[in-house]
């Protein structure tokens, strides 16, 4: 039987149930549908740069569809359609020879095989091609400083491109006629250590994308390569002299034994950095600083596990000078018998900062973490780092009372995502410095036996936003007249379950917990 009239038949019984309570003379025989229903359901899915797949709901078996395309058009339909196709017979079909990056408008018709003047209305929808990528991968020596070199296939049409940093156009560059023959330009006029994204386009087609972040800023540095003696140079350097390393090993060379590394000794402000953020350049061994030099670290791995002593990775050696700063950001420091830095000399560091770096294997045989005792840091900061496997039996930060050097030292823990560390049931905060404060937020703290503090001098932290997991001591009050494991604790601190680290043993602590992740706490670079 023809579904139609099986589907009329159904409505007008409908129909007919409904007016059943009137008179016989009004009720309706039979129904007869108008024209048949547009597609249900439309929909524009998986574009590519030249296709789509459109798909919709098939009313019944006695129609065909016709399909309309309009190129760059949004739903208005004005003129004449690009692409037609008739006699669709399926509600599922795949669109190719489309061009990229372009918008197009789609309107579906179902038609009648046996009565054209049923067929019904348009259904429409909305959908943009993919852009292109007709750009090369951007190597290592490709990214300067200042510039880019980007390159794609010889003769390729393409009329500019776009430089964008953080989503916010920066710089729009017109290409020649010979650049486009070679397909390659140099983009310059760019910032050192800044992340870009390149867009090529061909009018307002896009044709390629390319993100990559500018090396170390050059201007006036001093190159330094593998096979080098770095440590000669620092220990020859001018103050304000700029170290920049090209990825690879350095050592500082023992004399005493072979295969080992010592520590080079800083006696005037300079800084250190590496120039490629993909292949960043390993420094084996440790530094020694006096006569109050600034040190600066810069996306470098400092690394002690070739060191002929177990001593810190930074160890100030001068008293009774001011050093203006020690500063290591988007670095990693591991691998160290003692601790990470010693301050045993009645001298003051006006800044001690540690951001976005991987502190790790720091053994602590003899020395505490991160480590001051007869000296005053006055800004102690550690921010968007993460510190894992340490300090198993010391204490994580210690900070003694050398107060009569006087000050008010502010100790700031933000960001920080502080995993199996002081696990012996050691102390976090050993502070005793007089008038010290503490701001310890957004910090994940996970699988430690730690404690907070037992010394009445520890300021008690200004605690914000701070999730904590097994960590069965560390928010446990034990009072002042009890054990004094802790005098105080995070009583803002949210305990959370497992935050399902990606792979904690191999330094991945991605967040696999969507509830913990949520949160924002640790370093940022573990979000999902």
């Amino acid at each position: 039987m023809n579904k139609k009239l099986i589907y009329t038949m159904m409505l007008g019984l409908g129909s007919l149930a409904l007016t059943s309570c009137g008179d016989a003379s009004e009720e309706l025989t039979s129904v007869l549908l108008g024209r048949d229903f547009a597609p249900i359901g439309l929909e524009a899915k998986s574009a590519t740069e030249n296709s789509i797949t459109l798909e919709w709901t098939k009313s019944h078996d006695d129609v065909t569809y016709t399909i309309e395309i309009f190129q760059d058009d949004s739903l208005t339909f004005e003129g004449s359609p690009s692409n037609t196709f008739t006699d669709i017979e399926y509600a599922k079909v795949k669109v190719t020879g489309l061009i990229y990056d372009t918008k197009y408008s789609v309107r579906v018709m179902t038609v009648d095989n046996n009565d054209a003047s049923r067929n019904s209305k348009w259904s429409t929808v909305f959908f943009r091609t993919s852009a292109q990528q007709i750009f090369n991968s951007v190597s290592e020596s490709d990214v300067a400083d200042r510039s880019v070199i980007l390159t794609w296939p010889a003769g390729e049409t393409a009329t500019a491109v776009r430089v964008y940093s953080d989503e916010a156009l920066v710089k729009e560059q017109a290409l020649t006629a010979d650049e486009v023959a070679a397909g390659k330009v140099i983009v310059d006029g760019l910032t050192p250590e800044t992340a870009y994204t390149v867009r090529l386009y061909n009018g307002e087609k896009q044709r390629g994308s390319k993100s990559f972040t500018t090396i170390a800023d050059l201007n006036g540095a001093t190159l330094v390569r593998p096979g080098d003696d770095l440590r000669t140079m620092i220990e020859a350097a001018e103050d304000g002299e700029v170290f920049a390393l090209f990825g690879g090993k350095y050592g500082f060379p023992d004399s005493e034994e072979e295969g080992k590394t010592s520590a080079a000794k800083v006696t005037k402000s300079i800084v250190i950095k590496g120039i490629y953020p993909t292949n960043i350049p390993v420094i084996q061994g440790r530094f020694e600083i006096y006569d109050g030099a600034s040190l600066e670290i810069n996306q470098v791995i400092i690394d002690g596990s070739t060191n002929s002593t177990t001593d810190q990775a930074f160890n100030f050696k001068t008293a009774d000078v001011t050093y203006p700063q020690l500063l290591v950001q988007n670095s990693e420091v591991c691998n160290f018998g003692k601790g990470v830095y010693y301050l045993n000399v009645a001298a003051t560091v006006s800044k001690l900062e540690f951001n976005n770096t991987l502190i790790h294997g720091i053994e602590c045989d003899g020395g505490d973490m991160f480590d001051c005792r007869k000296g005053r840091i006055d800004a102690l900061n550690f921010i968007n780092c993460t510190m894992y496997n340490s300090c198993a039996a010391r204490d994580f930060i210690r900070y003694d009372d050398a107060s009569s050097l006087g000050g008010s030292p502010v100790v700031t823990v933000d960001g920080c995502t502080i995993d199996g560390c002081a696990n012996g049931g050691k102390r976090l905060l050993y502070v005793r410095y007089k008038g010290n404060s503490i701001v310890w937020k957004n910090n994940l703290v996970t699988n430690t036996g730690a404690v907070w503090s037992n010394q009445a001098k520890t300021g008690v932290p200004e605690f914000q936003n701070n999730a904590y997991f097994n960590c069965s001591k560390l928010n446990v009050l034990d009072g002042a007249d009890g054990g004094k494991t802790n005098l105080f604790i995070d009583e803002l601190g949210k305990p959370v379950d497992d935050p399902k680290y990606k792979d904690a043993a191999n330094g991945d602590f991605t967040i696999g917990n969507e509830d913990v992740s949520k949160l924002k706490v640790g370093a940022s670079r573990w979000y999902k």
